[in-house]
């Protein structure tokens, strides 16, 4: 069998594993490409300029007008944007317009399916070429089945960017919020109090309500270092006591920790000067960064990089938590270091913050504060769910596992 008859039957072989109406194609055989431009920035212009990056700018000037795929061709190279009207690409993309028997929205989730990121040239800056697109395979319903393919998943982004704004406008509350509660208060009634109807009184930290005071953070409780053992030791390792980074801190979602991505033994614990911190702590970064906070909701221990607040019964865990929020600013400014800056026991035990004398307002204050972070999780994870769908639904649909 000569080396031609064995590609005719290579191909023949490939065209029969596709989906019934579907064909294997090249990029460049339904997408025309070609570099965008270097734009002119310009503040107040109205047309968008886009980069490999997504919107970089605006400018007074266009040179596309249509439905365009933008595929970033240096830096970001790989990214993938579908822009429609009169708009700018900048010369680090790639502009691709398609031609006949091709939806635009279609390709746009193709592409991000393929994730073009996975085949960058290496080089000095990460790079995509316009020969590589040209050359790229992939396989191509029938035009009715690609509007139906672009319509299902343009449903679930629709769905997941209402989300996104509902999420938004509750941060947005919650800012809101953390500001007059956490500097006025809130009364008995559920009022949020005013100078106008409440009394304030002058303090260190400004004008605070009557009923509050200004204490130091080591008079609420006390403050824990940690540490950590020796790491050539794998008998100190791998055990089952909870050991807080600032780097578990870093990835949290929400407010309570859990758990750690490494533990220690007891014998690890009994081996540095790290101490069991009771549950219903605070746990602090205290460096790299200073400023990430959680609620501690089961026994841990810490690397040095963290402090502990152990509060006494007086004051409120979770009122506590967001009130640090207010500070993170002057924990930082209070760091000090040369390699990175980092927050000591003593500075952090003399930090000064304002709270309400009475365990009952701060209770208060937290449940409404709680309540909305409650509201933006379950959104959250009402997004993290349609993101799940969505990629099932492009792994069926855009291979044709699902007609």
């Amino acid at each position: 069998m000569d080396r031609f008859t064995k590609l005719k039957d290579k191909k023949t072989e490939n065209e029969a594993n596709l989906p019934e109406g579907w064909k294997r194609v090249s990029l460049g055989e339904i997408l025309s490409f070609r570099n965008g431009k270097s734009p002119q920035i310009v503040d107040g212009g109205m047309y968008p300029i886009y980069g490999s990056n997504g919107l970089i700018g605006f400018t007074n000037d266009y040179f596309l007008n249509g439905v365009f795929l933008l595929v970033g061709r240096v830096g970001a190279s790989g990214e993938t944007h579908l822009v429609s009207g009169k708009v700018w690409a900048s010369d680090n993309c790639l502009i691709g317009e398609c031609k006949s028997d091709t939806t635009p929205v279609f390709i746009y989730y193709l592409l991000k399916y393929l994730d073009l990121k996975k085949f960058i040239t290496q080089t000095a800056q990460p790079l995509i070429t316009q020969s590589f697109v040209n050359n790229l395979q992939i396989i191509l319903p029938p035009l009715p089945e690609q509007h139906k393919i672009a319509e299902i998943l343009e449903t679930i982004d629709n769905a997941i960017e209402k989300t996104d704004r509902i999420i938004e406008k509750y941060k947005r509350i919650k800012q809101g919020l953390m500001q007059d509660l956490l500097t006025k208060g809130i009364d008995e009634n559920g009022q949020i109090r005013s100078e106008e109807t409440h009394r304030f009184k002058d303090s260190p930290l400004g004008r605070i309500p009557e009923e509050w005071g200004v204490v130091e953070l080591g008079e609420i409780g006390s403050i824990k270092s940690g540490s950590t053992p020796d790491t050539s030791k794998p008998e100190f390792w791998n055990g089952n006591i909870v050991w807080i980074t600032p780097d578990d801190l870093s990835k949290l979602e929400g407010k309570y920790i859990y758990t750690s991505s490494r533990k220690i033994t007891k014998k690890g614990l009994q081996n540095c000067s790290a101490k069991i911190i009771p549950k219903n702590s605070v746990v602090i970064s205290s460096r790299a960064p200073i400023g990430y906070l959680a609620i501690s909701k089961v026994d841990i221990t810490t690397n040095q990089g963290c402090k502990s607040v152990v509060l006494n019964k007086l004051f409120e865990i979770e009122f506590i938590y967001y009130c640090l929020f207010q500070y993170i600013d002057k924990m930082i400014m209070l760091g000090s270091g040369t390699t990175f800056s980092e927050i000591s026991k003593t500075e952090l035990s003399k930090l000064k913050i304002a709270v309400p004398i009475a365990k009952s307002e701060q209770q208060r204050i937290a449940s409404i504060l709680s309540q909305i972070d409650e509201a933006i999780e379950k959104e959250q994870k009402y997004k993290e769910k349609l993101e799940r769908i969505k990629r099932g639904l492009m792994e069926d649909l855009l291979t044709g596992k699902v007609r």
